[in-house]
């Protein structure tokens, strides 16, 4: 896979805004939280950049590899939190929302232990996630393992 374009260089305002709402997130929602909805948010999308990312982000700050590894099933595991598990459904159901439409049910769960603030900000975490998935598969972002593979492959030709 060969990048299309390194958005990551770029100076301009758009992506200023991006980051800009992501240093306000991290000052006004459980960053630990919103780094594993982060990186469950990267699995559904397949974004191997921003779980690259998120993973090394998520251990720092004291994630466990069982819970990160567990993460694509968490539904059949116990290893979360009633609040964890309204995190991540409603982050899949915001990430899925042409098919799920964001259901009353996943609502409530996560209305019963967020504040209205709270949800909001998860909210925009979830929506700030799926946007940078987005630019990172559109223009290929490489995972950090690729670029030397593609390297050597380019030396190679």
């Amino acid at each position: 896979m060969t990048q299309r374009l390194n958005f990551m260089t770029k100076k301009h305002a758009g992506l200023e805004a991006l980051v800009a709402v992501e240093t306000w997130l991290g000052k006004s929602f459980d960053p630990k939280l919103l780094t594993l909805v982060k990186v469950r948010v990267s699995q559904m999308n397949g974004c191997a950049y921003c779980l690259h990312l998120h993973r090394h982000e998520a251990l720092k700050l004291g994630e466990t590899e069982d819970r990160l590894l567990l993460l694509d099933a968490w539904h059949e595991s116990q290893l979360y939190s009633p609040r964890e598990r309204a995190a991540l459904a409603w982050a899949e159901s915001l990430t899925r929302i042409a098919k799920t439409h964001a259901p009353d049910t996943v609502y409530e769960e996560a209305r019963s232990v967020f504040s209205e603030d709270e949800l909001l900000n998860l909210s925009i975490g979830i929506a700030m996630i799926n946007a940078w998935n987005r630019l990172a598969i559109g223009f290929r972002q490489q995972h950090p393992a690729d670029r030397p593979r593609e390297a050597a492959q380019s030396a190679a030709v």
